[in-house]
């Protein structure tokens, strides 16, 4: 289950001296990490992982984990920090990117976050507050059990501002809801915003349809590369098939084929590529939202592209000057 925290957005003015980041973000398959790599040898800096399961060991193929030869190009934090079966939250991941994002600027690097978890760019690029409350597996046991009603009876009891605020169609935000009431914590508290970094976002993705055509074929890789194998693996080492499932996308629908509840190869690579566009659109609409993130132009030198915004919003000349051919510092590009 996803970690569901609260929070009040508030967007104070930059002091003078808030320290730079660099945020590469976009879907799945866009090519965020090997641009994120790109810049970070280009700038001199180290790449912060933002991506929610790439923390956990083992994790590799399923989550999309950069290769060990890519890894060595560049340093990254915030991969490989956690054992599959603990439970990693948004807070700790919050707290140990900002250790990570200090340390490499303390020791004269430039930091780029890179990811796609809309939610993990969100808690850095905003600073939120959290509500750092650990699952009660018990409680959430009884919840599960409730029908939709009671969840939202039980949570107007136990924390009635919330009640009032969440979506009561959403079984998911009301358990948490109420667990974190049950903690003794307020669900509803104004929690504030206080950003530590003066943010330039920039996002990578592609049309729909080409989009899908990138998805396809890096699942077809990855599954040819041994990504059952990998599954499989886990669940010999003693990973539970729930706890599979609660990573969702590759290691459900994998779980889902070595259980035979998906009969053949074609049956997976179907029902799991149906799924990853989905996840891709919930990037998408999840980005839309934040106005301040510039999308780049794939179609064009992308790389090139990022390394000029960059300098722009450093208030540096670009490194080359716009020709006929298309302009360096162009105005952007949307893809929605």
């Amino acid at each position: 289950m996803r970690e569901i925290v609260c929070w009040r957005k508030q967007r104070p003015a930059f002091p003078l001296r808030m320290q730079n980041l660099f945020v590469i973000l976009g879907t799945n398959a866009s090519g965020k990490s090997e641009l994120g790599i790109r810049l970070a040898n280009h700038l001199g800096g180290e790449v912060v992982s933002a991506d929610s399961r790439q923390v956990y060991r083992g994790l590799d193929l399923g989550s999309g984990k950069i290769t060990p030869a890519q890894a060595g190009t560049v340093k990254h934090h915030l991969i490989d920090v956690a054992d599959v079966s603990e439970y990693f939250s948004l807070a700790q991941y919050q707290r140990a990117a900002y250790s990570a994002i200090d340390s490499i600027s303390g020791a004269g690097k430039r930091p780029l976050l890179v990811g796609g978890t809309g939610l993990y760019i969100s808690a850095i690029v905003e600073g939120y507050e959290l509500v750092d409350v650990p699952p009660n597996d018990q409680l959430r046991a009884e919840l599960e059990g409730l029908p939709l009603p009671q969840l939202v009876e039980r949570l107007e009891k136990s924390d009635p501002i919330a009640a009032s605020r969440i979506d009561k169609s959403n079984r998911r935000r009301l358990i948490r809801a109420i667990e974190i009431a049950a903690a003794g914590r307020a669900h509803s508290a104004a929690h504030q915003s206080s950003p530590r970094y003066n943010c330039l976002q920039l996002g990578l993705t592609w049309p729909r349809e080409l989009l899908e055509e990138r998805i396809g074929k890096r699942l077809r890789d990855r599954l040819a590369n041994g990504m059952i194998d990998e599954v499989a693996g886990l669940r010999s080492r003693g990973v539970s098939d729930i706890r599979l499932d609660k990573l969702g996308l590759e290691y459900r629908y994998i779980t889902r084929y070595l259980r035979r509840e998906l009969a053949t190869i074609e049956d997976l690579s179907l029902e799991l590529g149906i799924a990853i566009r989905q996840f891709a659109k919930g990037q998408i609409t999840w980005f839309k939202r934040d106005r301040r993130i510039i999308w780049l132009d794939p179609f064009r030198d992308y790389f090139q592209e990022a390394c000029d915004r960059i300098r722009e919003w450093e208030g540096k000349p670009p490194c080359f000057e716009p020709d006929s051919g298309g302009s360096v510092l162009c105005k952007g590009h949307s893809p929605f």
